[in-house]
Order: structure tokens, then C-alpha cells, then sequence
């Protein structure tokens, strides 16, 4: 049995036109504050029930940053992992068959099956490393 898919509403609306309009993973309270920017009146507790149904759903990556706080960002649906700059947040989506080939014969290996996996790749964009090292 499936889980009915949520109604869509003014807020839920709202959310996801927050998240098509960032390329980087976003706190729940930094969408929140977007929102409000934007003048859309829209609860934390509502952005968070929304992120969690959408991350539950598979519309929304999520990752964890350093301090164990959830990040979103709208992806794409096929699988992939992602490249994050760890000083301004941007992100991009790869591919990786060698990891996949690597992950499908590690979990042979050990007998296990039904394998899922996410990756997150942290370092430095090349704006960011040309802007640490000017100054």
C-alpha cells in the first residue's frame, strides 16, 4: 500500500517554489526565512512537516551537516550522489558507476542485498578555493 500523495496547498506550494529557486542544501529555518522574504506567511513547524513528507516522498535530498542539523535540496530523480562546497553550500549532483560498481561488489562480497547508499562529497568550489587564496 502506497502513501497517499499530500494536497497540495498554498504553504506546500510555496515551499517547493523556495526550493526550485536554490541549487544549494538549505536548513528548514533558511527556507523559512526565504519565505518570509518573499511575504509568504508560512509556519517553521508547517516547512518542516512539508521537508519531511517531500524527503519521505523523494522529491528532497537530505544531508546532514556538521552540527547533525537537516539540509534539503531539490534534486534530480535519477540516482546520484553530490559535490558540496563546504564553505558556500554549492552543490552538484554526479553520477558515479565506478561507486556503484564498488558498493554492488562489496555488498556480494559480504552477502548482504537490497543495498542502498548516499554519498557526499565535501571540499571547495573553485570560486571559493580562488577567493581563500586571495584572501
Amino acid at each position: 500500500m502506497t502513501t497517499p500523495r499530500p494536497r497540495t496547498t498554498r504553504q506546500r506550494t510555496a515551499v517547493s517554489s523556495v526550493l526550485s529557486s536554490v541549487d544549494e542544501f538549505r536548513s528548514a529555518q533558511d527556507i523559512h526565512s526565504l519565505l518570509r522574504d518573499r511575504g509568504d506567511e508560512v509556519s517553521l513547524t508547517t516547512v518542516y512537516r512539508i521537508l519531511a513528507d517531500s524527503a519521505e516522498a523523494g522529491e528532497v535530498d537530505v544531508l546532514r551537516n556538521d552540527g547533525g542539523e537537516s539540509l534539503y535540496r531539490r534534486c534530480s530523480t535519477a540516482h546520484h550522489h553530490h559535490l558540496v562546497c563546504a564553505d558556500c553550500g554549492r552543490t552538484v549532483e554526479i553520477s558515479g558507476s565506478a561507486v556503484e560498481a564498488w558498493t554492488n561488489a562489496m555488498a556480494t562480497e559480504n552477502g548482504f542485498t537490497e543495498i542502498s547508499h548516499t554519498i557526499e562529497i565535501l571540499g571547495r568550489c573553485a570560486d571559493c578555493t580562488a577567493l581563500h587564496r586571495t584572501g
